[in-house]
């Protein structure tokens, strides 16, 4: 019996160049789970304003972090192939498959057509149903319209499952020194927070997981991070949970990670390491955003030290994680 692995993760531009980066954003943006708005507003919003203002700042902010080997997010993930085939032997075969973008989950199905057995893993440690239920969505959808449909294992979230708790935090052990941690988390539009199960939007800290919550982004995110604080030993006043990439002025999950900078510097904090947990793959909101805009910011204010902690990309700890998840 032939075991495939599906490994998603969200997609990148072929090219930073101003054609190259609009065609990948009206891909992405104008996914009625990116911006679940009716239709007509969803098109206005992608066509009349986020496209011809947009892309020429997005693909200024992909020329400012791309090497020499092309993207980022999709050298972490062709690393991250390699390395984890490796690990797995004959057992899997592995494919890599963007939800915008090449390589598309479509060849990546393509890929694995022989397999009796597909493992689908979205790379996104907190479920959302603009990152995860859209991926999810084009996967079944494809895998639909095939004649022979194979046994299918999902994994749909690994917040909390202690080997990436345990790969992420020592991940952060190694390069946290005497800094204040801020975990950055992608934030999403406080709406689709209201269409999950969970009741209302929390604006403090989110209790632990339960019923109630279990489908809440935010919920899962702050468990995240109590778990990540846990194994590091971190008291409360030695880290705290934020939330970056907000797009129009719709309100989204608070706090904002621009705005939790201002307190930190307010209360006196200078040195600061950020780490993204929702993240398990340096990109242009990892480098970019945070690595160069936010630092910026975190000088501008007074700061004196300032550290990017990388994502696991193609850590150890990372490949025994999946190793863990998709066996278990």
């Amino acid at each position: 019996m032939t075991k495939g692995l599906l490994l998603i993760n969200l997609g990148t531009p072929y090219k930073p160049k101003v054609t190259e980066v609009k065609a990948f954003l009206r891909e992405f943006l104008t996914d009625k789970r990116v911006i679940d708005l009716p239709a007509f507003i969803r098109y206005i919003l992608v066509y009349g304003i986020i496209l011809p203002f947009r892309s020429k700042q997005s693909t200024h902010a992909y020329q400012s972090i791309w090497t020499d080997r092309g993207s980022p997010l999709l050298q972490h993930s062709e690393d991250l192939i390699k390395e984890l085939q490796g690990s797995v032997g004959e057992h899997f075969t592995i494919a890599l498959g963007m939800r915008y973008g090449n390589p598309s989950i479509y060849t990546a199905l393509q890929q694995l057509k022989n397999c009796t057995s597909i493992t689908v893993l979205p790379l996104y440690p907190q479920y959302s149903s603009a990152a995860t239920g859209s991926s999810l969505e084009k996967t079944m959808h494809l895998i639909a319209q095939q004649q022979v449909i194979p046994s299918l294992k999902i994994i749909s979230n690994f917040y909390q499952h202690p080997a990436y708790i345990k790969a992420q935090a020592e991940l952060i052990n190694n390069h946290l020194k005497d800094e204040y941690l801020l975990l950055s988390y992608h934030g999403i539009p406080e709406r689709q927070i209201h269409k999950s199960s969970c009741l209302k939007v929390c604006h403090t800290v989110c209790p632990t997981i339960s019923m109630v919550n279990q489908d809440c982004y935010r919920a899962q995110c702050y468990q995240t991070s109590r778990l990540i604080a846990e194994h590091l030993h971190l008291s409360s006043e030695k880290y705290s949970t934020s939330f970056q990439s907000r797009l129009g002025k719709t309100p989204w999950i608070k706090p904002y990670t621009d705005e939790v900078f201002k307190e930190l510097a307010t209360k006196g904090i200078k040195k600061l390491a950020v780490a993204c947990p929702s993240f398990v793959a340096d990109c242009l909101e990892t480098l970019e955003e945070i690595g160069i805009r936010a630092k910026e910011q975190w000088f501008q204010l007074g700061g004196e030290q300032f550290r990017l902690i990388p994502c696991l990309n193609e850590e150890k700890l990372w490949i025994c994680a999946i190793n863990e998840m998709i066996n278990e």
